[in-house]
């Protein structure tokens, strides 16, 4: 790991004035991400602000019919929430699935996003759900904020905050983990809300997570797996790696996406 400067934030202001006057500077959420990263000298940031001591990044509240998650809530605290699951128990099921137990009790639903890595889960339920991510200088939609490979929209000074998800009437992510990581070699939340229906897909996209279209239209008639029979995704654009060719990854879309249907249903 090479040398750095650790700075404790106490506030969101301070912490994004830190972020915009320091040089190479970098975010410290759970650590999850960027501290292995750092450690295999893939990443070397200047100087680290980390978040653990400013107030009003956690917390669950529903409010109305959103569910409205602080950015320095920890996967095991979604994972376990009585509000979560009652509200969006797939999204406690997912966070439930991340890593293992050391990684959801430190791991934050605001340093998985901000990171966008492509085999993460959270991606997955924040487009499949249309969520809103709230930041200290706006609010960013699912579909807009992940822009490709490790990036996001969020701009240089800029801190997630919350993310606001809506409540679906049906929601269900089911996964094809790598079995020493726990990544997802494939994932697919799948969710309804009044007419609108969405598949994301995380995992299998060279650039990150993404949305099926044609099996977003085909469940619109008919919301069942045999809705999806005979459909698939091009392997163009996939992951391709030792773990599993694009063409195998193009299968488990629709494997996975036919089981998520068959549970939310």
């Amino acid at each position: 790991m090479y040398a750095f400067t650790y700075h404790r934030a106490t506030g969101l202001r301070q912490a994004g004035n830190m972020l915009g006057k320091l040089e190479d500077s970098k975010i410290l959420a759970g650590g999850q991400t960027l501290l292995p990263t750092m450690k295999q000298r893939l990443a070397s940031p200047a100087n680290l602000i980390d978040l653990g001591k400013v107030d009003g990044l956690k917390g669950i509240e529903l409010k109305g019919r959103s569910l409205v998650i602080g950015a320095m809530t920890t996967h095991s605290e979604v994972a376990t929430s009585p509000v979560v699951q009652q509200a969006i128990p797939a999204l406690a099921e997912l966070a439930s699935m991340i890593g293992d137990p050391a990684v959801r009790h430190m791991g934050t639903l605001g340093g998985s996003i901000a990171n966008n890595d492509p085999n993460s889960d959270y991606p997955a339920a924040l487009v499949g759900l249309g969520a809103t991510v709230i930041t200290t200088k706006r609010r960013i939609e699912a579909d807009a904020f992940f822009t490709g490979l490790f990036e996001t929209a969020l701009e240089a000074d800029e801190i997630i905050t919350k993310v606001s998800f809506p409540v679906p009437k049906k929601a269900a992510y089911m996964k094809f983990r790598n079995p020493a990581s726990r990544f997802a070699l494939v994932g697919v939340f799948v969710a309804k809300r009044s007419s609108e229906i969405r598949v994301a897909v995380t995992g299998a996209g060279a650039s990150g997570v993404f949305r099926v279209p044609a099996f977003e239209e085909a469940l619109k008639k008919r919301f069942s797996p045999k809705s999806l029979e005979g459909l698939s995704i091009p392997a163009t654009g996939l992951n391709s790696d030792i773990h599993g060719s694009a063409e195998y990854r193009a299968h488990l879309v629709g494997v996975m996406a036919r089981r998520a249907v068959a549970k939310a249903g």
